[in-house]
């Protein structure tokens, strides 16, 4: 997939007024601080588009941004940041979580994963959430370019046996890092797919 344009739209924390195009749609979110406005800035070849910041939990409203006038990119608050208040944590998930039970135009939710770390019991909480609601999704290992070959492969493998736990078939995974452009082709060439799958349901 070739990105020709990729615009903002709105942010906001209904998801009742969210746009209401009948356009497919694919949410990015993950635990703050995984790289996710890089990712998503490196997706569509844009600095910007995506608000990066060095301290965790800068996003906090649902953000959408249009990509070649055909499918909505949503940019979700990361869950699990500490410093933000126990208050605004429950806020967050109380829209995030009808976000995703609401959103009728949502068709795949990438799940973003840091690659150099373990298992995290959030992140599999979170995945039991989705698949507990029947909502599909993917997961994106992020900063791949951190460590070596060898040990990222160790870090997906047993990621992965951690999910079989869970999961009777593993959801699709891609290796990325915005520093290097890798994955790129790979999710592009995934949601053209996913938008050429559903587009009799958006007729």
């Amino acid at each position: 997939m070739k990105i020709k344009s990729a615009d903002f739209v709105m942010s906001n924390s209904n998801v009742t007024k969210a746009p209401q195009d009948n356009i497919p749609e694919y949410a990015f979110i993950g635990r703050s601080n995984v790289g996710k406005s890089s990712l998503i800035n490196m997706l569509m070849e844009r600095k910007d588009l995506a608000k990066t910041s060095g301290k965790p939990g800068k996003t906090q409203l649902i953000n959408h941004f249009k990509i070649n006038d055909s499918w909505f990119l949503v940019d979700l608050p990361g869950y699990g940041y500490a410093q933000i208040s126990k208050k605004k944590r429950v806020i967050f998930q109380h829209f995030i979580e009808n976000y995703f039970k609401e959103r009728k135009q949502l068709v795949c939710t990438f799940v973003l994963i840091d690659s150099r770390h373990d298992p995290q019991k959030i992140d599999l909480e979170f995945m039991q959430f989705l698949g507990e609601n029947q909502i599909p999704f993917c997961i994106a290992f992020t900063k791949a370019d951190k460590i070596g070959s060898s040990k990222i492969n160790k870090q997906i493998t047993s990621y992965k046996k951690k999910l079989l736990n869970y999961w009777e078939t593993l959801p699709h995974s891609f290796l990325t890092s915005s520093s290097t452009s890798l994955g790129r082709k790979e999710v592009l060439d995934f949601i053209e797919n996913v938008n050429t799958d559903v587009a009799d349901d958006f007729k």
